[in-house]
């Protein structure tokens, strides 16, 4: 296969996993190789971040922060308006890598690269918005207003199923925030991190940036526990499952340091008995089977009214027999595979819990082989019949499990939908506006995401993306994200020759 895409992309078989912009750092003789879920073969390998190198990477970082932080924030929205420009070049190599070593569709792989451009435009229009407010003081020749200012390095850690755009999501706007990042990468995905610090590392060069402004750093989890214990890093942005989340909120909250949770979903459809089933079966089987069903807003449940639950399985059912399962690098294929054999076998797993459990399968699933499935990740979407209450069905499961659960009234179906601990997005199919609109009120959805005839993927730049509950609680990308890699602070100017105290108090000498 031809793999033009690692040698534009600055890729060799052996990479530098270390790098505080804009230079490698590594000298670690450790490495993690990358194989592609497509076709098994070796694509590559990373060196892993020693505690060492971590070490010189964070004192460059805090140098480069001192500085970074004083340059003002139009200027800094430059540098990243540069590095939009720069994607928009790399856009098909890069876009080929993600969906080479992360296994997606090639035009998702493409549409990951997109997001990156689009959080870049956004992120230039915010650097002229960093807004405070002003407020008017009960005491007499005084003035108040709030400021932010930038909190110093944030680390990120990302997940495997975005490799790209989620690092995106948060260091272009914390950077247009004043903020310096070291970023860690998925292990499952490592050359895409080297990918894009390459791309960048272009623009900082240009601009002669301080060393230190983007960093990366490579490894498991031991990596990632430098980052969740360090006190010189006052925000950990952390994306992964809930188990993970858990684990590195205790971490960052026992130093009293700041963390933005991005975990697990198990996202839910409602189907009503006036929604259009055109719209029900694209929505759902998109959400359901796109990435393999190993987004955080894959649709996992589709909670149907009981009046059109036959029609509605029905056309599912033939729906997924148009599905295309191949190799992603293919544009004709609708579903590539899962990213390893980890999970592969959580997916079987999971399918046996559902028979354990009482679940009856509509469409069967499995694990595909023969030829183009020689990597062993490749498995068919399937679709369960299921109770809400099913301990497998309260789990987020990674693949393209898809059940149905039968409802009779509106209310039913908001208590279903919420009845699971994760509360990232969910979805109404309806033409009945006051259905819409108690689905969206107070008492209706409990997710971060709420959406009416759409479904439960495919989130846009310009909101703010996240989750409730077990979801984490954090908000990145749009709308007013960028609040969370700042920090606020109160001005009270005097411009009097008088020094009169708050609430009338009297305090002469």
């Amino acid at each position: 296969m031809k793999k033009d895409f690692l040698r534009k992309l600055g890729l060799k078989k052996k990479n530098n996993g270390t790098s505080t912009g804009l230079k490698s750092t590594a000298t670690s003789k450790s490495y993690i190789d990358s194989y592609s879920p497509v076709d098994g073969e070796y694509i590559g390998s990373v060196s892993v971040t020693s505690k060492k190198e971590y070490e010189k990477v964070i004192a460059t970082a805090q140098k480069a922060f001192a500085g970074w932080r004083t340059l003002p924030a139009p200027k800094r929205g430059e540098i990243i308006r540069q590095y939009g420009d720069e994607l928009r070049k790399y856009k098909d190599p890069l876009g080929r890598l993600v969906s080479y070593e992360m296994g997606k569709s090639l035009q998702e792989g493409f549409g990951e690269v997109q997001e990156m451009i689009d959080i870049c435009d956004f992120a230039v229009g915010l650097s002229r918005q960093l807004y405070g407010l002003t407020m008017h003081s009960e005491r007499p020749n005084h003035r108040m207003y709030e400021q932010w200012h930038p909190l110093g390095v944030v680390g990120i850690i990302s997940a495997f199923n975005f490799p790209v755009a989620v690092w995106s999501w948060n260091a272009m706007i914390a950077m247009v925030c004043g903020d310096v990042c070291v970023w860690k990468g998925s292990e499952k995905t490592p050359l895409c991190s080297v990918a894009c610090q390459n791309i960048f590392q272009k623009v900082l060069k240009a601009n002669k940036v301080p060393e230190g402004v983007s960093c990366v750093v490579t490894g498991g989890y031991e990596v990632g526990e430098y980052m969740t214990t360090d006190r010189r890093i006052p925000l950990v942005s952390a994306t992964g499952s809930s188990r993970m989340g858990k684990i590195v909120g205790a971490a960052v909250a026992d130093r009293l340091g700041r963390s933005l949770l991005e975990l697990g979903g198990n996202n839910a459809i409602i189907v009503t008995e006036n929604s259009d089933l055109k719209i029900v079966v694209t929505g759902a089987v998109f959400g359901a089977v796109g990435t393999c069903g190993q987004r955080c807003t894959s649709t996992r449940r589709l909670i149907i009214h009981d009046s059109v639950y036959d029609k509605v399985k029905k056309a599912l059912a033939k729906a997924y027999k148009q599905l295309v399962i191949g190799s992603p690098l293919n544009p004709k294929v609708h579903v590539g595979p899962l990213i390893d054999k980890d999970a592969v076998n959580n997916y079987l797993n999971s399918i046996e819990e559902v028979k354990k459990a009482g679940g009856k399968f509509v469409v069967a699933g499995g694990v595909l082989d023969g030829k183009g499935y020689e990597s062993g990740c490749y498995v068919k979407p399937c679709i369960a019949e299921v109770e809400n209450h099913f301990d497998i069905v309260q789990h987020e499961t990674f693949a393209p499990i898809l059940y149905l659960i039968k409802y009779s009234s509106l209310e039913e179906a908001i208590a279903i939908q919420n009845d699971v601990p994760q509360g990232l997005s969910s979805a109404i199919m309806t033409n009945d506006l006051k259905q819409a609109e108690r689905f969206l009120s107070a008492a209706g959805s409990d997710c971060g995401i709420a959406n009416v005839n759409i479904g439960t993927s495919g989130a846009e730049i310009g909101g703010a993306f996240g989750g409730e509950k077990e979801t984490g609680g954090g908000r990145e990308s749009g709308s007013d994200a960028w609040k969370a890699y700042m920090r606020r602070q109160t001005n009270t100017i005097n411009y009097s020759s008088e020094l009169p105290l708050a609430q009338g108090i009297k305090f002469d000498i």
